[in-house]
Protein backbone atom coordinates (compact mmCIF):
# COMPACT_ATOMS: atom_id res chain seq x y z
CA UNK A 1 0.00 0.00 0.00
CA UNK A 2 1.75 3.29 -1.01
CA UNK A 3 1.32 5.76 2.08
CA UNK A 4 0.46 9.85 1.60
CA UNK A 5 3.20 11.76 0.45
CA UNK A 6 4.54 13.74 3.69
CA UNK A 7 4.10 17.06 3.91
CA UNK A 8 7.59 19.37 3.68
CA UNK A 9 7.58 21.11 7.17
CA UNK A 10 7.59 24.77 7.45
CA UNK A 11 5.97 27.40 4.90
CA UNK A 12 4.78 26.85 1.82
CA UNK A 13 7.30 28.89 -0.92
CA UNK A 14 4.04 29.36 -3.43
CA UNK A 15 0.40 29.21 -3.38
CA UNK A 16 1.15 25.66 -5.75
CA UNK A 17 2.94 24.36 -2.82
CA UNK A 18 0.12 25.56 -0.43
CA UNK A 19 -2.66 23.61 -2.92
CA UNK A 20 -0.61 20.67 -3.26
CA UNK A 21 -2.59 19.57 -6.03
CA UNK A 22 0.10 16.80 -6.82
CA UNK A 23 -1.05 14.40 -4.54
CA UNK A 24 -4.95 13.89 -5.36
CA UNK A 25 -3.75 13.67 -9.19
CA UNK A 26 -1.32 10.68 -8.49
CA UNK A 27 -4.41 8.92 -6.52
CA UNK A 28 -6.24 9.34 -9.32
CA UNK A 29 -4.02 8.37 -11.77
CA UNK A 30 -4.05 4.72 -9.87
CA UNK A 31 -7.57 4.27 -10.08
CA UNK A 32 -8.26 4.20 -13.73
CA UNK A 33 -6.11 1.55 -15.14
CA UNK A 34 -8.67 -0.97 -12.82
CA UNK A 35 -11.28 0.69 -14.00
CA UNK A 36 -10.55 0.69 -17.50
CA UNK A 37 -9.52 -2.89 -17.38
CA UNK A 38 -12.87 -4.27 -15.60
CA UNK A 39 -14.72 -2.21 -18.48
CA UNK A 40 -12.24 -3.95 -21.40
CA UNK A 41 -12.98 -7.55 -19.45
CA UNK A 42 -16.02 -7.39 -19.96
CA UNK A 43 -16.41 -6.34 -23.40
CA UNK A 44 -13.73 -8.76 -24.40
CA UNK A 45 -15.88 -11.80 -22.47
CA UNK A 46 -18.61 -10.90 -24.79
CA UNK A 47 -16.63 -10.86 -28.03
CA UNK A 48 -13.63 -13.41 -27.36
CA UNK A 49 -15.14 -17.15 -27.17
CA UNK A 50 -12.74 -18.75 -24.45
CA UNK A 51 -10.34 -21.15 -25.69
CA UNK A 52 -10.45 -24.99 -26.02
CA UNK A 53 -7.94 -25.57 -24.22
CA UNK A 54 -5.20 -23.48 -21.81
CA UNK A 55 -7.73 -21.59 -20.68
CA UNK A 56 -6.21 -19.87 -17.14
CA UNK A 57 -8.64 -20.93 -15.19
CA UNK A 58 -8.29 -24.88 -16.39
CA UNK A 59 -4.77 -24.27 -15.86
CA UNK A 60 -5.55 -23.47 -11.99
CA UNK A 61 -7.68 -26.08 -11.77
CA UNK A 62 -5.51 -28.32 -13.03
CA UNK A 63 -2.73 -27.17 -10.47
CA UNK A 64 -5.00 -26.99 -7.68
CA UNK A 65 -6.05 -31.16 -8.64
CA UNK A 66 -2.31 -31.85 -8.48
CA UNK A 67 -2.21 -29.92 -5.11
CA UNK A 68 -5.02 -31.92 -3.58
CA UNK A 69 -3.29 -35.51 -5.08
CA UNK A 70 -0.19 -34.05 -2.60
CA UNK A 71 -2.70 -32.63 0.41
CA UNK A 72 -5.58 -34.93 0.77
CA UNK A 73 -6.89 -36.73 3.63
CA UNK A 74 -10.46 -37.13 5.26
CA UNK A 75 -9.29 -34.04 7.16
CA UNK A 76 -10.59 -30.09 7.83
CA UNK A 77 -6.91 -28.96 8.52
CA UNK A 78 -5.90 -30.16 5.35
CA UNK A 79 -8.72 -29.11 3.55
CA UNK A 80 -8.24 -25.60 4.94
CA UNK A 81 -4.39 -25.60 4.04
CA UNK A 82 -5.20 -26.77 0.33
CA UNK A 83 -7.85 -24.03 0.13
CA UNK A 84 -5.11 -21.07 1.35
CA UNK A 85 -2.43 -22.31 -0.49
CA UNK A 86 -4.41 -22.48 -4.11
CA UNK A 87 -6.27 -18.80 -3.05
CA UNK A 88 -2.96 -17.60 -1.79
CA UNK A 89 -1.08 -18.25 -4.95
CA UNK A 90 -3.74 -16.76 -6.98
CA UNK A 91 -3.84 -13.76 -5.19
CA UNK A 92 0.08 -13.59 -4.59
CA UNK A 93 0.13 -13.82 -8.75
CA UNK A 94 -2.61 -10.89 -8.95
CA UNK A 95 -0.23 -8.58 -6.29
CA UNK A 96 3.26 -8.94 -7.81
CA UNK A 97 1.45 -8.09 -11.38
CA UNK A 98 -0.01 -4.98 -9.59
CA UNK A 99 3.46 -4.09 -8.68
CA UNK A 100 5.80 -5.17 -11.88
CA UNK A 101 3.54 -2.87 -14.49
CA UNK A 102 2.93 0.77 -14.57
CA UNK A 103 -0.82 2.16 -15.49
CA UNK A 104 -1.27 1.32 -19.21
CA UNK A 105 0.46 -2.15 -17.98
CA UNK A 106 -1.89 -2.80 -15.14
CA UNK A 107 -4.81 -1.83 -17.48
CA UNK A 108 -3.89 -4.11 -19.64
CA UNK A 109 -3.14 -7.00 -17.31
CA UNK A 110 -6.57 -6.30 -15.40
CA UNK A 111 -8.53 -6.61 -18.49
CA UNK A 112 -6.93 -9.91 -19.30
CA UNK A 113 -7.51 -11.12 -15.84
CA UNK A 114 -11.18 -9.87 -16.15
CA UNK A 115 -11.86 -11.66 -19.31
CA UNK A 116 -10.48 -14.64 -17.89
CA UNK A 117 -12.47 -14.37 -14.62
CA UNK A 118 -15.87 -14.02 -16.56
CA UNK A 119 -18.65 -17.13 -17.83
CA UNK A 120 -21.15 -14.35 -18.49
CA UNK A 121 -20.84 -15.14 -21.85
CA UNK A 122 -20.20 -18.48 -21.80
CA UNK A 123 -23.14 -19.11 -19.46
CA UNK A 124 -24.95 -17.32 -21.78
CA UNK A 125 -24.27 -19.47 -25.09
CA UNK A 126 -24.80 -22.75 -22.93
CA UNK A 127 -28.40 -21.75 -21.81
CA UNK A 128 -29.09 -20.83 -25.40
CA UNK A 129 -27.79 -24.15 -26.65
CA UNK A 130 -30.45 -25.93 -24.56
CA UNK A 131 -33.32 -23.48 -25.26
CA UNK A 132 -32.60 -24.51 -28.93
CA UNK A 133 -33.10 -27.75 -28.52
CA UNK A 134 -36.17 -27.42 -26.46
CA UNK A 135 -37.58 -25.46 -28.99
CA UNK A 136 -36.58 -27.88 -31.61
CA UNK A 137 -37.95 -30.92 -30.14
CA UNK A 138 -35.11 -32.60 -29.21
CA UNK A 139 -35.06 -32.81 -25.61
CA UNK A 140 -32.17 -35.83 -25.57
CA UNK A 141 -29.93 -32.96 -26.62
CA UNK A 142 -31.39 -30.46 -24.01
CA UNK A 143 -30.59 -33.65 -21.70
CA UNK A 144 -27.02 -33.66 -22.87
CA UNK A 145 -26.10 -30.34 -22.70
CA UNK A 146 -27.52 -29.35 -18.87
CA UNK A 147 -24.48 -30.98 -17.41
CA UNK A 148 -22.69 -27.83 -18.60
CA UNK A 149 -24.79 -25.58 -16.32
CA UNK A 150 -25.65 -28.23 -12.91
CA UNK A 151 -25.09 -31.42 -11.62
CA UNK A 152 -29.13 -32.27 -11.82
CA UNK A 153 -29.75 -35.66 -13.21
CA UNK A 154 -31.26 -34.55 -16.56
CA UNK A 155 -32.21 -38.43 -17.30
CA UNK A 156 -35.17 -37.64 -15.36
CA UNK A 157 -36.44 -34.36 -16.25
CA UNK A 158 -38.73 -33.20 -19.08
CA UNK A 159 -38.84 -30.18 -20.67
CA UNK A 160 -40.03 -28.29 -18.00
CA UNK A 161 -37.35 -29.50 -15.68
CA UNK A 162 -34.85 -28.90 -17.94
CA UNK A 163 -36.54 -25.19 -18.07
CA UNK A 164 -36.66 -24.52 -14.72
CA UNK A 165 -32.77 -26.25 -14.18
CA UNK A 166 -31.48 -24.06 -17.07
CA UNK A 167 -33.10 -20.52 -15.75
CA UNK A 168 -31.85 -21.16 -11.99
CA UNK A 169 -28.56 -22.39 -12.88
CA UNK A 170 -28.77 -18.79 -14.83
CA UNK A 171 -29.77 -16.65 -12.06
CA UNK A 172 -26.97 -18.11 -9.44
CA UNK A 173 -24.45 -17.92 -11.64
CA UNK A 174 -24.84 -14.95 -13.18
CA UNK A 175 -23.36 -13.92 -9.18
CA UNK A 176 -20.78 -16.84 -9.55
CA UNK A 177 -19.69 -15.98 -12.78
CA UNK A 178 -19.96 -12.19 -13.58
CA UNK A 179 -20.84 -10.36 -10.43
CA UNK A 180 -18.28 -11.88 -7.74
CA UNK A 181 -15.08 -11.02 -10.23
CA UNK A 182 -16.43 -7.50 -10.82
CA UNK A 183 -17.12 -6.86 -6.95
CA UNK A 184 -13.87 -8.67 -5.99
CA UNK A 185 -11.64 -6.75 -8.99
CA UNK A 186 -13.47 -3.30 -7.98
CA UNK A 187 -12.50 -3.44 -4.22
CA UNK A 188 -9.12 -5.25 -4.67
CA UNK A 189 -7.98 -4.96 -8.35
CA UNK A 190 -6.09 -8.33 -10.32
CA UNK A 191 -5.36 -9.95 -6.55
CA UNK A 192 -9.13 -9.41 -5.83
CA UNK A 193 -10.22 -10.93 -9.19
CA UNK A 194 -7.78 -14.00 -9.11
CA UNK A 195 -8.41 -14.51 -5.59
CA UNK A 196 -12.30 -14.86 -5.95
CA UNK A 197 -11.92 -16.99 -9.28
CA UNK A 198 -9.72 -19.40 -7.33
CA UNK A 199 -11.56 -19.54 -4.71
CA UNK A 200 -15.11 -19.71 -7.01
CA UNK A 201 -12.84 -22.69 -8.65
CA UNK A 202 -12.25 -24.77 -5.50
CA UNK A 203 -15.91 -25.10 -4.04
CA UNK A 204 -16.81 -25.92 -8.02
CA UNK A 205 -14.13 -28.85 -7.15
CA UNK A 206 -14.47 -30.15 -3.91
CA UNK A 207 -17.10 -27.61 -2.01
CA UNK A 208 -19.64 -30.26 -3.08
CA UNK A 209 -21.36 -32.55 -0.38
CA UNK A 210 -20.45 -36.00 -1.27
CA UNK A 211 -17.92 -38.95 0.94
CA UNK A 212 -14.57 -37.82 0.12
CA UNK A 213 -15.19 -33.51 0.31
CA UNK A 214 -17.54 -34.23 3.19
CA UNK A 215 -14.47 -32.30 5.55
CA UNK A 216 -11.61 -31.68 2.84
CA UNK A 217 -14.32 -29.27 1.03
CA UNK A 218 -15.44 -27.66 4.08
CA UNK A 219 -13.14 -25.07 3.74
CA UNK A 220 -13.57 -24.32 0.03
CA UNK A 221 -17.42 -24.18 0.43
CA UNK A 222 -17.22 -21.70 3.52
CA UNK A 223 -14.47 -19.50 1.41
CA UNK A 224 -16.26 -19.67 -1.22
CA UNK A 225 -19.92 -18.66 0.79
CA UNK A 226 -17.71 -15.45 2.41
CA UNK A 227 -16.65 -14.23 -1.15
CA UNK A 228 -20.21 -14.46 -2.18
CA UNK A 229 -22.21 -12.79 0.16
CA UNK A 230 -21.81 -8.95 -0.86
CA UNK A 231 -22.01 -9.78 -4.86
CA UNK A 232 -24.62 -12.41 -4.34
CA UNK A 233 -26.68 -9.53 -2.79
CA UNK A 234 -25.87 -7.04 -5.75
CA UNK A 235 -26.49 -9.69 -8.41
CA UNK A 236 -30.50 -9.60 -6.21
CA UNK A 237 -30.56 -6.03 -7.02
CA UNK A 238 -29.73 -5.71 -9.84
CA UNK A 239 -31.54 -8.32 -11.05
CA UNK A 240 -34.70 -6.27 -9.56
CA UNK A 241 -33.45 -3.20 -11.17
CA UNK A 242 -33.46 -4.66 -14.86
CA UNK A 243 -36.46 -6.26 -14.43
CA UNK A 244 -38.51 -3.79 -16.99
CA UNK A 245 -35.99 -5.43 -19.58
CA UNK A 246 -37.79 -8.64 -19.32
CA UNK A 247 -41.31 -6.89 -18.80
CA UNK A 248 -41.28 -7.40 -15.32
CA UNK A 249 -41.86 -5.51 -12.29
CA UNK A 250 -39.00 -3.76 -9.99
CA UNK A 251 -41.73 -3.36 -6.97
CA UNK A 252 -42.67 -7.58 -7.65
CA UNK A 253 -38.92 -8.45 -7.90
CA UNK A 254 -37.65 -6.89 -4.71
CA UNK A 255 -40.75 -8.33 -2.55
CA UNK A 256 -40.22 -11.89 -4.02
CA UNK A 257 -36.59 -11.31 -2.92
CA UNK A 258 -37.15 -9.69 0.43
CA UNK A 259 -40.13 -12.80 0.58
CA UNK A 260 -38.40 -15.73 -0.42
CA UNK A 261 -34.53 -15.50 -0.59
CA UNK A 262 -33.67 -17.15 2.56
CA UNK A 263 -35.33 -19.93 2.15
CA UNK A 264 -33.10 -21.51 0.05
CA UNK A 265 -30.09 -23.78 1.61
CA UNK A 266 -27.96 -21.70 0.07
CA UNK A 267 -26.86 -18.57 1.99
CA UNK A 268 -26.58 -16.71 -0.99
CA UNK A 269 -28.10 -18.71 -4.62
CA UNK A 270 -31.32 -18.11 -2.93
CA UNK A 271 -31.14 -14.47 -3.17
CA UNK A 272 -30.37 -14.37 -6.67
CA UNK A 273 -33.10 -16.95 -7.48
CA UNK A 274 -36.10 -15.23 -5.41
CA UNK A 275 -34.81 -12.20 -7.24
CA UNK A 276 -35.29 -13.72 -11.22
CA UNK A 277 -38.13 -15.32 -9.80
CA UNK A 278 -39.93 -12.08 -9.17
CA UNK A 279 -38.50 -10.01 -12.38
CA UNK A 280 -39.36 -13.24 -14.56
CA UNK A 281 -43.15 -13.41 -12.73
CA UNK A 282 -41.98 -17.43 -12.46
CA UNK A 283 -42.22 -20.16 -9.62
CA UNK A 284 -38.59 -21.84 -8.66
CA UNK A 285 -37.55 -24.04 -7.08
CA UNK A 286 -38.99 -27.65 -6.28
CA UNK A 287 -37.37 -31.44 -6.04
CA UNK A 288 -33.65 -31.40 -7.63
CA UNK A 289 -32.19 -34.69 -8.47
CA UNK A 290 -28.64 -35.31 -7.98
CA UNK A 291 -27.45 -38.58 -8.93
CA UNK A 292 -28.73 -40.31 -5.81
CA UNK A 293 -29.29 -37.47 -3.48
CA UNK A 294 -33.06 -36.05 -4.01
CA UNK A 295 -33.04 -32.34 -2.61
CA UNK A 296 -36.79 -30.56 -1.75
CA UNK A 297 -36.67 -26.99 -2.13
CA UNK A 298 -39.11 -24.46 -1.41
CA UNK A 299 -40.54 -22.84 -3.93
CA UNK A 300 -39.66 -18.99 -4.47
CA UNK A 301 -42.00 -16.43 -6.18
CA UNK A 302 -45.87 -16.78 -7.04
CA UNK A 303 -45.46 -16.98 -11.19
CA UNK A 304 -46.18 -19.90 -13.21
CA UNK A 305 -43.20 -22.80 -13.69
CA UNK A 306 -40.94 -22.00 -16.42
CA UNK A 307 -40.94 -22.96 -20.06
CA UNK A 308 -38.37 -23.21 -23.20
CA UNK A 309 -39.02 -19.63 -23.68
CA UNK A 310 -38.16 -18.25 -20.27
CA UNK A 311 -34.58 -19.41 -20.75
CA UNK A 312 -34.22 -16.68 -23.51
CA UNK A 313 -35.37 -13.89 -21.03
CA UNK A 314 -33.49 -14.84 -18.03
CA UNK A 315 -30.34 -15.00 -20.54
CA UNK A 316 -31.68 -11.42 -21.46
CA UNK A 317 -31.95 -10.35 -17.62
CA UNK A 318 -28.66 -11.80 -17.44
CA UNK A 319 -27.45 -9.42 -19.12
CA UNK A 320 -28.67 -6.74 -17.35
CA UNK A 321 -27.71 -7.28 -14.61
CA UNK A 322 -23.70 -8.07 -16.42
CA UNK A 323 -23.87 -4.40 -17.46
CA UNK A 324 -25.08 -3.18 -14.47
CA UNK A 325 -22.09 -4.38 -12.27
CA UNK A 326 -19.89 -3.61 -14.61
CA UNK A 327 -20.92 -0.11 -14.46
CA UNK A 328 -21.09 -0.60 -10.45
CA UNK A 329 -17.63 -2.08 -10.58
CA UNK A 330 -16.19 0.48 -12.80
CA UNK A 331 -17.40 3.92 -10.68
CA UNK A 332 -16.21 2.03 -7.26
CA UNK A 333 -13.09 1.38 -8.78
CA UNK A 334 -12.57 4.88 -10.24
CA UNK A 335 -12.91 6.50 -6.44
CA UNK A 336 -9.78 8.23 -6.19
CA UNK A 337 -7.81 6.17 -3.45
CA UNK A 338 -10.82 4.40 -2.87
CA UNK A 339 -9.25 0.68 -3.26
CA UNK A 340 -6.84 1.93 -1.51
Amino acid sequence: MTSPRSRTEGPPTCAADAAEPSAPVARAGSAWPTSAGLIAGTVLDRLVPDPRRGHPVALFGSAAARLEQVLYRPSRARGALFAALSVGAATGLGAALERATGPTGRAAATAGATWAALGGAMLAREAESIADALESGDLDEARRRLPGLCGRDPSVLDEKGIARATVESVAENTSDAVVGPLVWGALLGLPGLLGYRAANTLDAMVGHRSERYERFGAASARLDDLANWAPSRLTALLACAAAPVVGGSPRRALRITARDGDRHPSPNSGRCEAAFAGALDLRLGGTNRYGDRVEHRPELGEGRHPEPADIRRAVALARGVDTGAAAVAAAVAAIPGGRR
